[in-house]
């Protein structure tokens, strides 16, 4: 062996050899769905005339001979796991290929002697795969990287998928166009091809070399024991195990469940096959990029809580009528969605979580061996139930009996005891089922999804910032990593847009402390904006960040910061913002303060807020303090509400507002016999559009107005509104607004 063969490959040379991979799993599928492991096969059989026990006692095969993993690991390794793998994956095809040979058996020899040697082929078959992939399991760790496993495994789904369905939809024109077996030999000498196409791409895959141990240190059943102690490899084996006799014998004998029970043609069934896979086409790139961003075990949770809705399906759907077909492909939709989640999820959990990649050998020889034992019993435990309950008939409740009827009942059950289980393995990513499910929960998870990969193929800045902008608006947990990295963006417009596409999001963890770190850095435009998404956001992890802010050498800074700790509702903030109104000189700053305080509802402020207003002459400024003022009562929606009918109709406005007033005032207010009257002709002159008549009779009411139930800081909005009016001066809004607030919160 030369020195380049006996170094590991490079993740280059892995990511560059992948399409080949991609192309032997697809050939592969071709192979898989015509012979074995397809629809098709257990038509064959039952064509051949095996009852479900035979047919599961074939199928069985196929898992239980994974036991022999336990004893062949290490002379695997010694071997090298591709040479192996090549080996017993060409030697599997070859002895396929004589099954070509089973119409000429039964012609000559009779049935009995057909079954025994389609019985040795199976065995044959079964006893290579279980050394090809005893090879496979541990190579598939070395030859995919990790940080692409998901997308791999999501790639390798849509290719070998799309390619199933064009399969499985010449083999259901093939099966339903013709009668006899001649019609599987076709399906099978196709299969036998394309398996040889597929050894032969499989070539192409990287590593595998032989593995050199030293004395002694070659694989045991000692080291499998001590492997078998890893409690989170047990929980992990046991979770597996009981979906796999939920969902194996459930999903073997559908053909059967399809044909005998619902009453569906040959064809149609072979279609349902088609149906999953699409099925698992249209969401593989999900699972794969869900797995790869969030982690395998809360897609491997997801999709077992999909599989929940199968045996569901199949005890609810109508049995021998028109909606039977259309019912049964949109479960076996469903089912393909659950299977593909299912593989992807639980394959990275398996490969980055469960098991070291240093004691690959002996933890995959277990897994393996598991799943055959598994596989084996769930194919025979499916046969022997079907016998058992074939006279199963009946109705309970709204659920017709029938032979399969325990199957899906024993799937719902194991399926729910699954989920409880898997609770004990240790998950490959920080995230949880219910924090998984809920990404898609918030926002827009569809506008999201679309817009993810726009973001990423985005050409020039004015798209990028377009899709920015978009990932911001859907208000999705599922686009925080493509927000994180446009805040990292070189364009400076990308990552300003960013930052304003994060305030439009709830408080999110790490989006609050990217944008923190914004603040506390140097690029000051960037600085300022964050300081206000902050505010926009929400959650009290910024407020450290926010309240530093008030002490930095920009005053845009610093006004932000304060507006920022205003809208996080930040009230500890109050008495230091109080003392700093009261020396700062800057009008800027000095809105951002009163503001905050009135957002805060600082009732200690009201005397500051109100000398402020009498000294402010811009018109925008003198409506936010009016307004800080309205919060310090608790008023701003009247106040709000009153000035949107001002812009409109001032006169009108006030004028309704009098009679509401009027309407609402108890009957102990002192001096009501001369209030009412007085607010009576104020509500007449404003009515009549007399502006000045109507401000002079609104100052007498404030005059006359008792100020027993008056709290202070009502007072001191009264004392100045009265003051204004007095003078009667220009400009005078604001004062009427507040004079109106007096009034309707005075008693």
């Amino acid at each position: 062996m030369s020195l380049a063969e006996s170094l590991p490959p490079t993740n280059e040379e892995k990511i560059r050899l992948l399409p080949w991979s991609v192309a032997s799993n697809a050939a592969n599928m071709v192979f898989v769905q015509y012979t074995f492991f397809g629809s098709a096969f257990v038509l064959f059989l039952s064509e051949l005339g095996l009852n479900t026990i035979q047919i599961g006692l074939l199928l069985s095969f196929f898992p239980f001979f994974g036991l022999i993993a336990l004893f062949i690991a290490p002379a695997v390794a010694r071997n090298g796991y591709k040479r192996t793998f090549l080996t017993f994956y060409g030697a599997r095809k070859v002895i396929t290929a004589f099954l070509l040979f089973t119409p000429w058996m039964g012609a000559r020899f009779g049935g009995q002697l057909t079954l025994y040697f389609i019985m040795a082929i199976v065995l044959l078959v079964a006893l290579c795969r279980a050394i090809s992939e005893t090879a496979l399991f541990p190579w598939s760790q070395e030859y995919v990287p990790n940080s692409i496993r998901g997308k791999f495994s999501a790639t390798t789904n849509i290719v070998s998928n799309l390619t199933g369905v064009v399969a499985t939809s010449i083999g259901g024109l093939i099966i339903g166009s013709a009668v006899g077996l001649e019609r599987f030999m076709v399906l099978i000498g196709i299969g036998v091809l394309m398996g040889f196409v597929s050894v032969w791409t499989a070539s192409f895959r990287p590593g595998g070399a032989p593995v050199q141990r030293t004395a002694g240190a070659a694989t045991s059943i000692g080291e499998l024991r001590n492997a078998l102690r890893d409690k989170n490899l047990r929980n992990f084996l046991f979770g597996l195990a009981l979906v796999t006799l939920a969902t194996v014998p459930m999903f073997s004998f559908i053909p059967v469940f399809m044909e005998d029970v619902v009453r569906l043609n040959e064809g149609a069934i072979v279609w349902l096959q088609t149906a999953a896979m699409i099925g698992g086409l249209t969401t593989t790139f999900l699972w794969g990029w869900a797995t790869d961003r969030y982690g395998g075990k809360p897609v491997m949770l997801t999709a077992v809580v999909a599989q929940l809705l199968l045996p569901l399906g199949w005890l609810l759907m109508p049995i021998g009528t028109p909606l039977s077909l259309p019912v049964a492909l949109v479960i076996s939709i469903v089912q393909g969605m659950a299977t593909v989640g299912w593989a992807i999820g639980s394959g990275r959990l398996l490969y980055v979580g469960v098991v070291p990649p240093d004691k690959n050998n002996e933890y995959m020889a277990l897994y393996y061996a598991a799943v055959g034992i598994v596989g084996g019993v769930s194919q025979w435990l499916g046969g022997w139930l079907l016998a058992l309950f074939d006279n199963l008939s009946g109705q309970i409740i709204f659920i017709q009996l029938n032979p399969h009827t325990p199957l899906y009942l024993l799937g719902l059950g194991l399926l729910l005891f699954s989920l409880w289980l898997f609770r004990g393995v240790r998950a490959d990513s920080p995230f949880s089922l219910v924090e998984f499910a809920n990404l898609f929960l918030h926002g827009n998870p569809f506008v999201a999804l679309v817009t993810m990969p726009r973001y990423y193929w985005a050409k020039d800045e004015e798209t990028a910032i377009s899709m920015t902008a978009r990932l911001g608006r859907s208000q999705s947990r599922l686009t925080v990593e493509e927000l994180l990295d446009a805040l990292i963006d070189p364009r400076f417009n990308v990552r300003f847009e960013a930052v304003i596409a994060i305030a439009r999001m709830t408080p999110e963890p790490r989006l609050v402390q990217a944008l923190i770190k914004i603040v506390e850095g140097t690029e000051l435009s960037l600085s300022v904006v964050a300081a206000w998404a902050l505010g926009r956001m929400g959650g009290e992890e910024a407020i450290p960040t926010l309240r530093q802010g008030l002490d930095s050498e920009y005053r845009s800074i610093r006004a932000h910061s304060a507006r920022a700790l205003g809208a996080v509702d930040d009230r500890d903030a109050g008495p230091l913002l109080l003392s700093r109104l009261a020396q700062e000189t800057d009008k800027g700053l000095q809105m951002a303060y009163a503001s905050t305080l009135g957002k805060l509802r600082m009732k200690a402020a009201a005397g500051q807020l109100v000398n402020l207003l009498d000294a402010t002459h811009n018109p925008g400024a003198r409506l936010e303090l009016a307004l800080s003022l309205a919060r310090l009562v608790d008023e701003e929606t009247y106040f709000v509400g009153l000035l949107r009918g001002f812009r409109t109709d001032a006169s009108t406005t006030t004028a309704q507002a009098l009679r509401q007033i009027t309407t609402t005032l108890p009957a102990d207010l002192p001096d009501r016999d001369t209030i009412i009257p007085e607010l009576e002709k104020c509500r007449v002159a404003f009515a009549r559009e007399q502006t000045n008549e109507g401000v002079q009779h609104l100052y007498d009411v404030l005059l006359r107005w008792p100020r027993t139930h008056l709290t202070a800081e009502v007072e001191l909005i009264l004392d100045s509104t009265l003051g204004f009016l007095a003078e009667n001066k220009d400009g005078q809004m604001e004062y009427i607004l507040l004079a109106l607030l007096c009034l309707h919160v005075g008693w």
